[in-house]
């Protein structure tokens, strides 16, 4: 994706307000993002304690008033926000589950929500891990005919704040929920659930024991319970899209999650992204793609199951795409 070329001095210049907060209020540097963040959408600098100092304010200040987003589109504004988040990767220790879905992934699922839903005018959506904000932003800016209720869950506050802030920034109206994703859900039923799903094993077992895919001994997987909540809370004929591991179903644990899936909805298909963009085969990921029984969905006479072409085989590419396409517009019906 082309960087617009104005949000390059918008992320300089932020970055410099986001290292000063650092060194003068001794924050690490999501808290002095988040800072920062607020500093913008108040128009004011926030001082407490006789921090930042004044000598800082003024710098700040100066900072603030070269930063222009007025002239950035929404997804400019995310891609910005995602930008100064990947610094802070760099600075900071960030567990493998918190890392950011590249853009290309997320275009493709604004791609395949696409096509299922072209009948909708209005689409509720929900993110069942979603961090900060990232997938479900880049949905949000890309479903640009239809009327979308975005909504996220996450049990992680520093992660949600940074999700509010980009939306904030961006001004894209969402509704963020902090609570474990196996809790009751706050959230009403909806149309879509999409995750980059949270891969390992879900500590509470107590918790876990309530749901039909949980191991029956040792520790059952997160992202097995997480698809089985997302197709609870779907509306009859919905669909959940997932970014899942590759193996998904090729250890002991994927029998019973695919018979849970069939016992409620439908497994329409499940395709390998390309490895190109995993550093190795273990890390590859695929998306999943299932509906909820009700409605008029149905099973699809076959499973799609393949691998898409590396990014790279531009023709490849393409063509895998619109047979996908083709196979959602003949099997994956919401109306």
């Amino acid at each position: 994706m082309a960087l617009n070329p104005k949000v390059e001095p918008n992320l300089q210049v932020l970055g410099q307000t986001i290292a000063l907060l650092q060194e003068d209020m001794d924050l690490d540097y999501f808290d002095a993002l988040i800072e920062t963040g607020d500093n913008l959408l108040t128009g004011e600098i926030q001082v407490e304690d006789g921090h930042p100092k004044p000598a800082t304010v003024a710098k700040l200040q100066d900072l603030y008033d070269q930063v222009d987003l007025t002239t950035l589109a929404a997804d400019d504004v995310r891609l910005l926000v995602q930008l100064l988040i990947l610094k802070g990767y760099k600075q900071e220790a960030i567990q493998p589950n918190h890392q950011m879905t590249p853009d290309t992934i997320g275009l493709l699922l604004a791609n395949i929500l696409t096509v299922i839903f072209r009948n909708h005018h209005q689409l509720s959506l929900l993110d069942m891990g979603v961090g900060t904000g990232n997938l479900l932003f880049t949905l949000l800016n890309h479903l640009p005919d239809q009327d979308v209720t975005g909504m996220g869950v996450d049990n992680d506050d520093t992660l949600l704040t940074l999700a509010s802030l980009s939306s904030q920034l961006q001004q894209v109206k969402v509704e963020l929920f902090h609570q474990d994703g196996l809790d009751p859900l706050l959230v009403p039923a909806v149309d879509a659930v999409v995750s980059d799903l949270p891969v390992g094993y879900y500590p509470i077992d107590e918790k876990a024991e309530k749901f039909a895919t949980h191991n029956q001994e040792g520790h059952s997987f997160a992202h097995h319970l997480l698809i089985e909540q997302s197709l609870n809370t779907l509306k009859p004929g919905g669909v959940g899209v997932f970014i899942v591991p590759a193996g998904l179903f090729q250890t002991p644990a994927g029998l019973p999650l695919v018979k849970y899936i069939q016992q409620v909805g439908y497994l329409q298909a499940l395709l390998n992204l390309p490895q190109g963009l995993f550093g190795n085969t273990q890390a590859r990921k695929a998306i999943l793609v299932v509906q909820k029984q009700g409605g008029n969905a149905q099973q699809a006479s076959q499973v799609l199951l393949g691998d898409f072409p590396e990014i790279k085989n531009q023709d490849e590419f393409a063509k895998f795409v619109h047979e996908l396409e083709a196979f959602l517009v003949a099997n994956v019906v919401v109306k």
